[in-house]
């Protein structure tokens, strides 16, 4: 008679890593007194972590997208406490990013009269249920973000997000009213053909209806896309953050969370 012998099981330990961000210690500084002052708003006396290491947590999860339950292992603490940390830091860094008109008034008092709007898509986690979410163009769910860009490739305001299957770009410039404070503010847009005939103040590349365009708006296309291209800085500056590779939060958290970025953006200037 054979008897079996059972494999002895596996005991499953979590492993802790040591990580970098690739972030100065002025952007951790910034954020870590920004706690502080908010703490002593609300007369919080005592917490697991202290300023700076929360600072540090929430840049974490920022720069690469870390999940809770990671930092939760790495920072030894509860995954509820990540979430609220995360939660109470991002909103305070996200209040503190410039509004579109003040962010165009800013922009027309350096004397700089023309500003660079692009969108992008922010990828999140939705089901087949969700369509106003289904983007037909990338095949997922996402957000629509709308942003400027001055003359330079540096991002200067990004919008609300909006459900990237009910809003294509051009929708999405009118609901945040783009083109009507631009004008106030006396500021000309460059942008893609995808925002053709938005408004008066909107110039975008010439289209070819009837064969192939002349020289001269051809050599037009050209010196607008070289001006345009800066604005592709701007976004790529924005997917460094790789929280935004693929947001698994809720989908109207995606404004809080790019809002907070262009704040630390904005600091590290």
């Amino acid at each position: 008679m054979s008897t079996k012998i059972k494999p002895a099981r596996q005991e499953l330990r979590v492993l802790l890593y040591p990580s970098t961000i690739d972030l100065s210690t002025t952007t951790l500084r910034y954020v870590a007194d920004l706690l502080r002052a908010h703490r002593r708003a609300v007369g919080s006396r005592w917490r697991k972590l202290a300023a700076h290491e929360q600072a540090r947590l929430v840049l974490a999860f920022l720069r690469h997208g870390d999940t809770y339950a990671r930092l939760a292992a790495g920072f030894g603490i509860g995954v509820a406490t990540v979430y609220r940390y995360i939660h109470e830091t991002t909103r305070l860094l996200a209040g503190r990013a410039p509004s579109l008109q003040a962010a165009l008034w800013r922009l027309a008092w350096t004397h700089n009269n023309f500003a660079i709007l692009d969108g992008t898509e922010i990828r999140i986690n939705r089901v087949a249920a969700n369509r106003p979410f289904y983007s037909g163009k990338h095949r997922h769910h996402a957000i629509n973000l709308q942003g400027l860009t001055d003359p330079y490739g540096r991002l200067i305001w990004i919008s609300p997000g909006l459900p990237a299957g009910a809003v294509n770009d051009t929708s999405a410039a009118r609901a945040h009213r783009i083109p009507e404070l631009a004008e106030k503010a006396g500021i000309w847009l460059l942008a893609d053909r995808g925002y053709h005939k938005l408004a008066p103040g909107v110039i975008t590349p010439y289209k070819s209806w009837h064969g192939p365009l002349t020289t001269p708006y051809t050599d037009a296309n050209t010196a607008h896309a070289r001006i345009r291209c800066h604005g592709e800085r701007g976004f790529a500056t924005l997917k460094n953050w790789h929280v935004l590779d693929r947001v698994r939060c809720s989908p109207h958290h995606v404004t809080t969370l790019a809002q907070a970025i262009l704040t630390l953006e904005h600091q590290t200037r």
